[in-house]
């Protein structure tokens, strides 16, 4: 298949690269991304990188938000949007086999989410991680606040999404955001492929089990987010207050 927001590497151990700019996701990333897991699904493990020295900073908003702009004349039109996007991070937290992100540089807003919604999150000691959707006029509506308080806890996932604040990887791997931090890119990448070695000698259907009694853990958290955080933006998100950066 063909994609222009992403690059995919298939094999055993399968590669999918946010290729955008920066990792940046616009509109096109949402259709994209499903499909390539479809493409990917006989792989034994995925690991997911970024472009260049950022793992993802976030909606591409200049893109985004002349889309945003002509489905919010219709607040129906604006969950389907939503919808889609939140199925596509949905396609990800199930995907069969055992997910890795290596994240290196900016981990900014639906790329944290994105990150969340993998089984082991890895991180170079440059990782920055971000929820800036509070400063933009948006609630983060992609599967974070459902999330993030499993993984952080309660007070780090509202202290992060209220505030807009930084993080680096230092304190990300202290609040168990990222489970061990590497001195570069490379090596974070070096032990991404590593524990993927390690895992294709187990058996793929019991891996499968684990991540579907995990998965079965947080799902009726997510999708209440799902349901409550894009219901609230339809209803409240206006676009003359969305801040698209200079």
């Amino acid at each position: 298949m063909t994609y222009t927001t992403i690059a995919v590497t298939t094999g055993e151990i399968a590669h999918l690269r946010l290729a955008s700019k920066r990792g940046s996701l616009p509109p096109e990333f949402w259709e994209e991304l499903p499909r390539a897991l479809q493409e990917l699904r006989g792989s034994r493990v995925l690991v997911i990188t970024g472009e260049g020295t950022d793992f993802s900073v976030g909606l591409d908003l200049v893109r985004t938000a002349p889309v945003l702009a002509g489905v919010l004349r219709n607040r129906t039109d604006f969950l389907d949007l939503v919808g889609v996007m939140q199925g596509a991070v949905e396609a990800l937290a199930h995907f069969p086999a055992p997910t890795i992100a290596a994240v290196s540089g900016w981990c900014i807003g639906a790329g944290v989410e994105l990150a969340a919604a993998c089984d082991i999150r890895l991180s170079s000691a440059d990782a920055r991680f971000t929820l800036p959707e509070v400063k933009l006029g948006i609630v983060p509506d992609l599967g974070g606040l459902g999330r993030l308080p499993h993984l952080i806890g309660e007070g780090w996932a509202r202290r992060l999404a209220l505030t807009g604040e930084t993080i680096d990887a230092s304190r990300a791997e202290r609040l168990g955001l990222v489970s061990e931090v590497f001195e570069s890119r490379e090596a974070a990448l070096e032990e991404a492929s590593r524990l993927a070695r390690d895992m294709t000698a187990w058996p793929s259907a019991t891996l499968q089990g684990v991540k579907f009694a995990m998965n079965a853990r947080l799902d009726a958290d997510v999708r209440a987010h799902y349901r409550d955080t894009g219901g609230w933006n339809a209803a409240y998100l206006d676009p003359a207050n969305v801040k698209l950066p200079k």
